[in-house]
């Protein structure tokens, strides 16, 4: 998998490009993740270079994760893939509340 860098407004460095492929909603390969801030067998909250994505689902497991690289892979029933943005900053509060009770 060639990876590209692409430069961060504000001198932060090169941040990996970010890339979702999704294999018959059973494989999830992620890259340009920056963290992984929490996850469980049916939600998975990961920071990455285009903003917090939210990816639910039912058994999942992570089955890769390389820190280095910025890229994680996910296995189970994927339902929903979902960016936070800021422009829906009521919606990110909304769920955030609730992924954090």
């Amino acid at each position: 998998m060639n990876q590209y860098y692409e430069s961060v407004p504000g001198g932060k460095g090169p941040v990996p490009e970010h890339d979702v492929i999704m294999r018959g909603r059973k494989l999830l390969d992620i890259t340009g993740v920056k963290q992984v801030e929490s996850f469980d067998n049916e939600e998975f909250l990961l920071e990455t270079s285009m903003g917090f994505l939210a990816i639910r689902g039912q058994n999942l497991q992570m089955k890769n994760l390389d820190v280095d690289k910025g890229i994680v892979s996910i296995k189970g029933k994927i339902y929903d893939l979902v960016y936070l943005d800021d422009h829906h900053g009521e919606k990110a509060k909304g769920f955030f509340g609730k992924l954090f009770r």
